[in-house]
């Protein structure tokens, strides 16, 4: 991306001044299975360390992992290595945010398939009110 693109735009990896402020301030703590980075910055007094994320791709929020969501929001203060469990069978991986996408889901009834929904089962009564 250009010097110009990555001064005014937030969408496409971190801006100018993010980049910046990491250089400056910031302390790399670790990285996450998707390559995202994040650091944290010192805390002034009376406050709390500032902590921060730069995605590896797209800025997408849904990327961020749970055990990091909860390390970024201070929920906890050990980095997620030190007490995470080891990930169980039924265990998902990540899949993207696909929602404006191709890849979004679409019901049976929507526009974009057609507009043609199932015939209703018969298992609904409307109500009146004389009944």
């Amino acid at each position: 991306m250009s010097f110009l693109g990555k001064i005014f735009t937030w969408w496409d990896g971190a801006t100018f001044g993010t980049m910046l402020w990491t250089l400056r301030k910031g302390e790399h703590v670790g990285t996450d299975a998707q390559g995202n980075k994040y650091y944290r910055a010192k805390a002034r007094q009376g406050q709390l360390e500032r902590r921060w994320v730069i995605y590896q791709g797209a800025n997408d929020a849904s990327r961020v992992p749970s055990e990091w969501h909860g390390w970024l929001h201070h929920s906890y203060d050990e980095l997620p290595e030190s007490h995470l469990a080891p990930p169980k069978v039924w265990e998902a991986d990540y899949s993207p945010n696909a929602t404006g996408t191709q890849g979004r889901y679409l019901p049976a009834g929507a526009l974009e398939r057609g507009g043609r929904r199932a015939a209703a089962t018969g298992d609904y009564e409307a109500w009146t009110p004389e009944a």
